[in-house]
């Protein structure tokens, strides 16, 4: 497929965001921005999340990783399932009764305004992080296959693709998000779906149950890990680990919460999550069952890269044809704008209202005007953020990258929105940021030695430790002395 082919394919794909930018966006102010108006429906809501949960991480590196792990990484999903299940009986519906606009709020309402600044501090480095991660993937895969042979720098294709995600969020934020989401949502979909017909055909595979059974008989299809319990892809690490990833990156996440919070009540929300749950299993599924395709095509021919090259390589570069190379280019350019699009609104609106609490300290007029240059100022963060991972990260697979550096950052945040909803015990205003600063690097520290000393590797459950050191934090903190700010009515979850 030639660069021209895919530069057409990218416009077009970016005109109808901006058609649909243009159609809600109409009659915009800072409530439309932040929460949509609360009139967003709940299916809708739920397809788009679908998207922003896969992003171009799931989109590359889910299938790229299974020659290395098979499809191990199952079992972090099935952990989901038990995390989202939390989010809708447990933390939906103390954020609606809250009325929240940034689910941080109630930090400040538990703990004191410290406690609030801390978590959204957490977020915002988080947030900017994982955000940039999946961009530099995608821009990776542009940068090798489009804009090297057209000479442009790394930098510059960063650059176009964090401007052309600012343009068409920057007037209705999170209620344009909800719709283009959708969008994206439905290109991935198909990009997978097709890439499977095309694979499979390939590899004279006819039917779903011809393609079932190559599935089973593959040395890549082993989901289940129980024999090493040393080993950081053990079944109940990864299982536990999925849950409270799931709790924190989306539960306890501004981005994926505030596309829940614009529905217009906490029964649409419940059901939005309900949806959501069992599509996002079945599609992550479908990812892994393309990633062992891929792989066996690849051993079989010759062809094709690792781990996150893999399904670029074949798509691309392989004898597969325009079509698998046009869906692949348009799922991809839809996983990096399902994620990047709703990040750079969340860590827009977090600053807002956490940082700057420009609703209770700005007139209507001076709130747009503040907003506006928080979202410029973001993108421009992103960017250099972006070109400078291209100088650190050489190697591994991304997504288990992203989820190593989660652990460490939503940990604290896990631990403090535990210890709120799970006690009444009231701390020190200023011992929570003190607290949660300083939980990571413990747990880097425990973790470290158990995999020197006992090579015993915590994987992704590094973030549960880390939230139970937060936790632990917080209750010897509570014996040693509370003040005014920490006696505020206990909103019961």
């Amino acid at each position: 497929m030639s660069s021209t082919q895919i530069l057409i394919a990218i416009a077009a794909y970016f005109a109808m965001l901006i058609l649909i930018s243009f159609l809600v966006g109409r009659k915009s102010d800072s409530a439309t921005f932040f929460r949509g108006n609360r009139s967003s429906p709940w299916y809708i809501v739920a397809f788009g999340m679908i998207g922003a949960s896969l992003s171009g991480v799931t989109f590359i590196s889910v299938p790229g990783a299974v020659e290395e792990g098979a499809m191990n990484y199952f079992q972090v999903v099935l952990g989901y399932i038990v995390g989202y299940a939390v989010i809708g009986l447990v933390l939906l519906p103390l954020y609606y009764r809250m009325n929240l606009t940034s689910i941080y709020s109630y930090l400040n309402d538990r703990y004191g305004s410290a406690a609030q600044y801390t978590g959204s501090s957490f977020f915002l480095l988080s947030r900017i992080v994982g955000a940039s991660f999946r961009l530099y993937l995608i821009a990776g895969v542009l940068q090798t296959f489009v804009f090297d042979s057209m000479d442009i720098e790394f930098w510059q294709t960063v650059t176009l693709t964090v401007v052309l995600i600012w343009l068409y969020t920057f007037k209705s934020g999170i209620k344009t998000i909800v719709w283009t989401d959708t969008l994206q949502t439905l290109f991935m979909l198909i990009a997978v779906g097709v890439a499977i017909y095309f694979v499979s055909d390939r590899l004279n595979l006819n039917g779903i149950g011809e393609i079932t059974s190559f599935l089973s008989d593959s040395e890549f299809s082993q989901i289940f890990f129980w024999d090493d319990w040393k080993s950081g892809q053990h079944f109940m690490k990864q299982f536990i680990a999925g849950a409270f990833i799931a709790i924190v990156m989306t539960g306890l996440d501004q981005d994926m919460m505030q596309k829940n919070l614009t529905c217009r009540s906490l029964k649409d929300a419940q059901k939005n999550m309900f949806w959501f749950t069992i599509v996002l299993t079945f599609v992550n599924l479908l990812f892994l069952g393309l990633g062992v395709l891929l792989t066996e095509y690849a051993a079989i021919t010759e062809t094709g890269g690792f781990k996150d090259s893999l399904f670029p390589c074949i798509a691309l570069q392989s004898n597969m044809g325009i079509g698998l190379g046009l869906v692949f280019i348009l799922g991809l350019i839809a996983a990096a704008y399902s994620s990047a699009d709703s990040a750079l609104t969340s860590l827009t609106t977090s600053f807002s209202v956490d940082i700057l609490n420009i609703e209770k300290n700005l007139s209507e007029k001076k709130q747009n005007i503040t907003r506006k240059l928080i979202h410029v100022g973001f993108s421009v963060l992103l960017i250099l953020v972006i070109v400078s991972f291209e100088y650190l990260i050489k190697d591994a697979s991304v997504i288990n990258k992203l989820f190593t550096f989660a652990g460490y950052t939503y940990g604290p945040l896990l631990g403090l929105f535990g210890f709120g909803i799970l006690t009444k015990r009231k701390v020190h205003h200023l011992a929570t940021p003190v607290i949660a600063i300083t939980s990571p690097f413990i747990a880097y520290g425990i973790s470290y030695f158990a995999q020197y000393v006992y090579e015993f590797e915590f994987g992704f459950f590094v973030l549960l430790l880390n939230g139970a050191i937060t936790f632990l934090g917080l209750l010897v903190a509570s014996f040693l002395g509370n003040d005014i700010h920490s006696s505020r009515p206990f909103p019961k979850p």
